[in-house]
């Protein structure tokens, strides 16, 4: 058999291009919606013309047209829809709402991974407002897939590097502090933290994988499984300095949530359950679930010592 045709929904965005980079190295024929909502975003343009260039097939279609997606997917045996779910650059998780009708129609996808990578929204019921809205929209579209009886695999459990790693975890900057940081409550709490693209290349092995078919593949690598203080120990090892902690409770985290705008207030929610509770890893692997560097040894997962050189 051969590799299976993927279709990238997506693909220009923070995520989706690293699928696209992943599923071309791979071997797979891939596909990348072309959509017509780009408009003058010269940007998204040359990515989609970069893409071709590497060997990717471009394929116009559009949420507006169900016709066109419906079409789209009759082309390939596996879509892997990585839209953003972050409030603060765009929130499309129940567009993919009418990606799934367009599955179901088709009849012809072997595999379905939604946008997930993050907290397990199955594991979040408790969540806070408003950030719960992210886990809550992922059930409905897990909940459709599901009723539709489409073949999937969730992809989820790791903290994007770009994001809390190079800044130290600090809310409001991507680049580490000179001088003094922030630890949230004992800083004790363990986070797994992946680079972007090695996240892909994980999502990218499980479509042909009879392993991951029907369950969830978790991204817990075992020496990116860390803590706040760790992170922060590994960079003042790095810059032979050591930083001022200034220790923030879980009353006072979650106090400051008030002022914020929506975009504000999600991101301390999630922070809150990943630095205080520790969602990410404070949970035992199930029978009916995965981990990804046990399943695919074979990926050289950046480990973030390695990482936090970039920002010296």
């Amino acid at each position: 058999m051969g590799k299976s045709k993927v279709l990238v929904v997506g693909g220009t965005g923070y995520v989706g291009r690293r699928i696209v980079k992943a599923s071309l190295a791979q071997g797979h024929p891939t596909y990348v919606l072309k959509r017509p909502e780009i408009g003058l975003d010269v940007d998204k343009l040359e990515m989609l013309l970069g893409f071709k260039k590497q060997g990717a097939h471009l394929v116009e279609g559009s949420f507006s047209d169900f016709q066109s997606l419906v079409d789209a997917v009759k082309l390939v045996d596996v879509v892997i829809c990585p839209m953003s779910g972050a409030h603060h650059r765009s929130h499309n998780i129940l567009m993919q709402l009418k990606l799934v009708q367009a599955i179901k129609e088709a009849g012809n996808i072997k595999r379905f991974l939604p946008s997930e990578f993050g907290f397990d929204p199955a594991r979040m019921g408790h969540a806070l407002e408003p950030g719960r809205v992210t886990f809550d929209e992922k059930m409905i579209v897990r909940k459709a897939i599901q009723d539709a009886k489409i073949p999937f695999t969730y992809v989820c459990g790791a903290a994007f590097a770009s994001y809390f790693a190079g800044n130290l975890s600090q809310m409001g900057t991507l680049f580490p502090p000179k001088e003094k940081v922030l630890i949230y409550g004992d800083g004790n709490a363990k986070v797994t933290i992946l680079e972007e693209d090695d996240i892909a290349a994980y999502t990218i092995k499980t479509i042909d994988d009879p392993r991951t078919l029907n369950k969830t593949l978790y991204l817990r690598p075992p020496e990116n499984e860390l803590s706040q203080k760790q992170l922060v120990e590994m960079w003042e090892n790095l810059i032979g300095k050591k930083l001022e902690h200034i220790s923030i409770s879980e009353q006072d985290f979650l106090a400051s949530m008030k002022g914020m705008d929506f975009a504000g207030q999600v991101v301390v929610g999630h922070l809150y359950h990943m630095f205080y509770e520790g969602a990410l890893t404070n949970f035992e692997i199930g029978e009916e679930e995965e981990e990804a560097s046990k399943l695919y040894p074979e990926v050289k997962y950046t480990r973030m010592d390695e990482y936090l050189k970039l920002y010296t």
